[in-house]
C-alpha cells in the first residue's frame, strides 16, 4: 500500500528539478494523496519523471514553466475546476504540452449536465425522461409543466456541481421546483424521472462504471451507501451485462475524455439507461482507506492506464499541442 504523504509540489522522491518532465499533475484535494503516490510509483517504475503542482506552489511553478526553465510533455489537471489559481497553468499546458489528459475544453463541457443529457440522448442511448429548465435569472417564473409524466416523484438537479450538491430527491410539486431553482439562480436545472432498476440476485442492477483509456471497470453501485463492488466475470456473463461496456464506450466517444465515470441501470424491460452521464475529476480514494472509495486494484489500473497513455502519446514528441481546440476559445 502506498503511504500517505502531505500535498507538496515537485518530482516525487527527487530533490533537484530537471529540465523536462514526462507528466505534470495539478492537484489540490488532500484525499488524492494515496492515488498520487500510486501514480508516482507507477511513473517511477516506467522511468518517467512526474512533476506535481499544488496550491502551495502553483504560482511559482507556473512562472517557471512559462519562462521555459522547465517543461513537460503531458499534463493532467485535477484542480482548475474549483481553484482559479490553476487556470494560467491549464492555459500554458494546452499550448505547450504534447498531450493533455481530459483536456480542459472537453472536460468543461461535461460539467454541464444539461449539455451532456442532450449529447448522450442525441446518440440514441437510453436516458431518464428529462425536462430542462432555464435559469431562474433568465426566467424567474416556472412555465407550465406536466408533472404527471414523471410519476409520483422526481429529481431536481442543477446543471453544474457534483456530489449531490443542490439535488432535490423525491420532489413532487411546482413549488419545490421554484424553491430549488433559487439556490443557484444562474444555473439551468433538470427535472428527471426515476429509473427503477431490475433486481439481479440480491442486488439492484445499478452500476458505477469507470472508463480509463479504453478499459471499462464495471462495478455494482449501492445508491444509498455509495459502495463499489466489482462485477465478476461470472456475473457479467450470467446476467448478460456485456452491453454496459458498449454503452460506456459510446459515452467515451461522445465526451472524448480519457478518464471518467458514469452510472448505468438495467430496467425490468431489459434496457440499459445512462442515469448519471459523465463524471470528470472522479473520486479516487482507495477502498482500503475509505468504505466508499474505489477498489484499490481499479485505482492501480487507472494509474497504469494513464502512465501508459503518456508513454504512447508523447513518445518521440516535443512539446507541441495535440488538440487545436485546446489553443482557442478558452473560457473560465
Amino acid at each position: 500500500m502506498t503511504e500517505s504523504k502531505p500535498i507538496s509540489g515537485g518530482i516525487w522522491g527527487q530533490q533537484k528539478a530537471i529540465d523536462r518532465y514526462d507528466l505534470c499533475l495539478a492537484w489540490n484535494w488532500e484525499y488524492d494523496t494515496d492515488f498520487v503516490g500510486m501514480l508516482a510509483d507507477t511513473c517511477h517504475s516506467r522511468g518517467l519523471a512526474l512533476l506535481q503542482i499544488t496550491p502551495e506552489d502553483v504560482a511559482e511553478m507556473t512562472n517557471t514553466l512559462v519562462s521555459g526553465e522547465i517543461t513537460c510533455r503531458a499534463f493532467w489537471d485535477r484542480a482548475c475546476e474549483d481553484d482559479a489559481r490553476f487556470f494560467p497553468l491549464v492555459q500554458w499546458a494546452a499550448n505547450h504540452c504534447a498531450y493533455c489528459i481530459n483536456p480542459y475544453e472537453r472536460a468543461r463541457r461535461t460539467w454541464d449536465k444539461c449539455t451532456m443529457h442532450q449529447a448522450i440522448a442525441g446518440i440514441g442511448l437510453h436516458t431518464p425522461y428529462t425536462i430542462i429548465l432555464p435559469s431562474y435569472e433568465e426566467h424567474p417564473e416556472v412555465l407550465s409543466i406536466d408533472l404527471q409524466a414523471f410519476g409520483e416523484t422526481f429529481t431536481i438537479k442543477p446543471a453544474h456541481g457534483g456530489g449531490g450538491e443542490g439535488v432535490i430527491r423525491e420532489a413532487a410539486s411546482l413549488s419545490q421546483i421554484q424553491d430549488a431553482r433559487q439556490a443557484y439562480r444562474g444555473d439551468r436545472y433538470l427535472l428527471q424521472a426515476y429509473v427503477t432498476p431490475v433486481q439481479l440476485g440480491s442486488r439492484a442492477a445499478w452500476f458505477r462504471v469507470i472508463y480509463c483509456v479504453g478499459t471499462v471497470y464495471l462495478c455494482w453501485w449501492d445508491t444509498n451507501t455509495h459502495v463499489y463492488a466489482p462485477v465478476t466475470e461470472a456475473e457479467e456473463t450470467n446476467y448478460r451485462l456485456g452491453p454496459i461496456r458498449d454503452v460506456t464506450a459510446a459515452v467515451a466517444r461522445r465526451c472524448g475524455l480519457d478518464l471518467f465515470s458514469t452510472e448505468i441501470a438495467l430496467t425490468p424491460d431489459d434496457r440499459f439507461f445512462v442515469v448519471d452521464y459523465v463524471n470528470d475529476q472522479i473520486d479516487l480514494r482507495l477502498q482500503s482507506k475509505a468504505a466508499d472509495g474505489v477498489p484499490d486494484d481499479i485505482v492501480q489500473g487507472i494509474a497504469d492506464g494513464l502512465v501508459g497513455l503518456v508513454t504512447t502519446r508523447c513518445k518521440d514528441q516535443t512539446e507541441a499541442p495535440i488538440l487545436k481546440e485546446q489553443q482557442k476559445g478558452f473560457k473560465k
